[in-house]
């Protein structure tokens, strides 16, 4: 892992990266992108230098492992691809790999539902379908007959219909087909529970319609809803009858010869979601994480062993057990300059500090070299992040200054948590007001920079800050019932900034022009060879050259 020296840029300490979390370069520049409404001159300044000095990277998709351009990125693959220049496999590529090797069915997450087995109910409540969007059927029945093999007695499947990721009317095919393979699960009594179309029960997103979330709780968990039918195939047989869309079917209920719900949650079962896509699950997860819920009545709230097939949000570590862990990445950049004997400073506070450190590293807790690496945790404030919108950026800010004039390290990584959860709140004016603080801190640094003769990178992991407004497809905002607009909570689609910059920066080195779909992981060359040294061939190619 010897590092040799860049042929043009000289070891010069320090130089800084910087990691504006939840910061896009989206393209619609309107009145809530918070991004390019806040008074920002730091950045403004820095895209000013033209682009042979500031750009955008892909941060989302296939650019940093996950399955589609549809598939936005967030604070864990971003720090993963930051951390290792390199595009490791996500989402639903994981969940083929854990299945194929079969360590989903050694790793913590299933240790900890399998007790449910012998004498209890497994439920697993699923995006019925193979669009591969936010689930596959294969999946799926890979996890059916690993719980059959592990000794499950009783399995109980809740099932959303799709017919807006595979065509319309397949619900049927779907359904017959799980029937079938149900059926052939010897030594379990498995069926299908209950189930409602995905447009209509369980699987909203960003928090714009609980009420689908409540349809769905009440069916799955309670065992309650206005349609109740013994066989799942007749039960959509009917249900399509009225003409609605298999994403628009009203909740159903299966239920056994005496008119009782045959899959109702209760005490000691475990429950499964088998999406592996986030953002349709995190509601539904919340309802069955969360005690103090309050978004709806839960009516009855089971002490069961919950679990996801993925984490779906790291900030919130929700849920805190999931069946497929993130993967562990080897000769990440962090590990090859400790390799070389290389000095580096990691700041974030609590609610970030986990992806500057753990996720950069490549999903590996602790220090490669502790007498190399220094690692700070600011502890966050314990308020929603909108009623204190600067966060601890003025801290992050101090400790990195002290680190850099300290001449102790080779390089200096912090991030800024502010624009991403505050963004997460939905409150616009906050997410402004925190855009804004970021952008002054960065100043302060910058400007040190430029006082120790050093070099730097400002960069992002994703977009969230620069859309906070839903939009139609035509990118116009969508106003509530009230006339306000409805805010968007979630990440974004947007590519994200990249500068360079710094006295110490040859005249001759710039930006390529022929990395036009370059994504995060390109970042990391790109900050090893500011550092003096060119990057490990394994990594994707720098963002850099020297003209």
């Amino acid at each position: 892992m010897e590092l040799a020296p860049h042929p043009v840029i000289p070891r010069k300490k320090p130089v800084l990266v910087c990691i504006l979390d939840g910061w896009g370069e989206n393209s619609v520049k309107d009145g809530f992108n918070a991004c390019h409404v806040a008074k920002t001159p730091t950045m403004d300044s820095l895209a000013a230098k033209g682009s042979a000095y500031y750009r955008s990277v892909l941060a989302h998709g296939p650019a940093v492992g996950l399955p589609t351009d549809q598939d936005m990125g967030n604070s864990e693959v971003g720090h993963n691809a930051l951390g290792a220049g390199k595009i490791i496999a996500q989402g639903a590529s994981l969940v083929d790999i854990a299945l194929e090797k079969k360590s989903i069915f050694q790793d913590a997450g299933w240790q900890y539902v399998k007790p449910a087995f012998e004498a209890n109910t497994l439920h697993i409540i699923t995006l019925l379908s193979s669009g591969g969007v936010h689930s596959r059927y294969d999946q799926l029945k890979g996890l059916m007959q690993g719980a059959v093999a592990d000794g499950c007695k009783r399995l109980r499947l809740h099932v959303l219909t799709d017919g807006r990721d595979v065509p319309d009317g397949t619900c049927h095919e779907y359904m017959s087909t799980l029937v079938q393979d149900l059926a052939t699960l010897e030594g379990c009594d498995a069926k299908v529970a209950s189930g409602g179309g995905r447009m209509k029960v369980t699987m909203d997103r960003y928090e714009a319609d609980w009420a689908m979330v409540e349809r769905g709780w009440k069916a799955h968990v309670l065992g309650e809803a206005p349609n109740r039918f013994k066989d799942p195939i007749e039960a959509l047989k009917k249900l399509k009858e009225g003409g609605d869309s298999d994403q628009y079917l009203e909740p159903f209920v299966i239920v056994d010869e005496e008119g009782k719900a045959v899959g109702t949650v209760e005490d000691d079962d475990a429950v499964v979601i088998a999406n592996f896509r986030a953002d349709r699950v995190v509601e539904i997860s919340k309802a069955f994480e969360y005690p103090d819920f309050k978004d709806f009545d839960r009516v009855r709230f089971p002490k069961v062993k919950f679990a996801g097939l993925m984490q779906y949000d790291g900030d919130l570590k929700l849920p805190a057990n999931y069946l497929v862990p993130p993967p562990l990445i080897e000769r990440t950049s962090g590990e090859v300059l400790a390799a070389n004997g290389l000095k580096t400073f990691a700041c974030s506070e609590t609610q970030k500090f986990g992806h500057v450190t753990f996720f950069w590293n490549g999903n590996r807790s602790g220090y490669f070299n502790e007498n190399l690496e220094t690692y700070v945790e600011i502890p966050s404030d314990n308020v929603p992040f909108n009623q204190a919108p600067l966060m601890k950026a003025r801290e992050i800010t101090a400790a990195g200054k002290e680190a850099l004039r300290s001449g102790k390290y080779d390089v200096v990584r912090v991030n800024y948590a502010n624009p991403d959860m505050v963004g997460h709140t939905g409150d616009l004016q906050a997410t402004i007001a925190a855009c804004e603080e970021c952008d002054a801190c960065v100043k302060e640094l910058l400007d040190l920079v430029d006082e120790l003769g050093g070099m730097y990178l400002v960069t992002a992991d994703h977009g969230n800050a620069d859309d906070m407004v839903q939009r139609n497809k035509k990118n116009e905002p969508l106003m509530g019932e009230d006339g306000a607009p409805l805010p968007l909570t979630s990440h974004t689609l947007a590519p994200v900034p990249v500068a360079i910059g710094g006295p110490a920066l040859p005249a001759t080195v710039k930006f390529r022009d022929d990395l036009p779909k370059a994504g995060l992981a390109n970042v990391t060359a790109t900050y090893i060879n500011l550092m003096g040294y060119e990057a490990p061939a394994e990594m994707e190619p720098s963002l850099i050259a020297a003209n």
